[in-house]
């Protein structure tokens, strides 16, 4: 895969414990919607047994101008010097890689099973797919705690609203927690769930994303509801 030293443009903070960091486009850098780099820190003030480099979702759709990272912020020596990291400093991507990415076949519908900061992929994933029209039929099932934690909430709902092909349902587990209003749905992602919006659970392609907890959950999920196994295509984000 290429390698590119690509420049910090921004940071900021996108949900509770959780920032996004916006780094220049390199020219003719071609990505598919869901895949992920391999980010590298340059010389760092700070570093520790878990190393300079982690693989991380490109949560930008690739029309957008910038290629954009998230993740939740925890103690270690990579989270300290990224966040403290000044617009304008390198970093190496070693990008794209993998192949959590929209499936061809239109006629099959996409149903994205997610929590937390797995929802990275499905943020790149939905934005180009609104942007593009695709004629697929997908829905997002995205599980939080609370808003406050909710990752691209804002941008996975508005979406929404400009294709009549996609469906958003969010669900929080912890509303008591919260400060916020909501109206969506509550509770952890179950058969109950995901039968309000799909007729027949055997028919779409899943891809489940999240806590590894939360993947193996989705996955008993399915299994129970006779979703075929080459029908599920998993990532498990875990240690972010």
């Amino acid at each position: 895969m290429p390698i590119h030293k690509v420049k910090l443009k921004r940071k900021r903070e996108i949900a509770d414990g959780t920032m996004a960091f916006h780094f220049e486009k390199p020219g003719g850098f071609a990505y598919k919607a869901g895949q992920s780099a391999d980010c590298t820190l340059i010389n760092p003030a700070e570093t520790d047994a878990e190393g300079n480099t982690r693989a991380l979702s490109l949560a930008s759709a690739p029309y957008e101008d910038d290629l954009m990272l998230a993740t939740r912020m925890r103690d270690t020596a990579f989270k300290h010097v990224l966040k403290t990291m000044d617009p304008g400093t390198e970093v190496i991507l070693d990008a794209p890689h993998g192949s959590f990415t929209l499936h061809n076949n239109a006629g099959i519908p996409a149903v994205f099973l997610t929590g937390g900061i797995g929802v990275t992929p499905v943020r790149s994933i939905v934005l180009q797919a609104v942007h593009d029209n695709v004629p697929h039929r997908i829905l997002v099932f995205y599980s939080n705690r609370r808003p406050e934690d909710a990752a691209f909430l804002d941008d996975l709902m508005e979406s929404h609203g400009s294709n009549p092909n996609y469906t958003f349902v969010g669900t929080m587990t912890q509303m008591e927690k919260s400060s916020r209003e909501w109206h969506g749905e509550t509770g952890f992602i179950s058969k109950a769930m995901l039968l309000k919006y799909i007729d027949d659970l055997t028919l779409p392609i899943y891809y489940i994303d999240g806590p590894p907890a939360m993947v193996n959950a989705m996955r008993k999920i399915l299994s129970a509801a006779e979703v075929d196994d080459d029908n599920i295509r998993t990532e498990e984000f875990s240690g972010y």
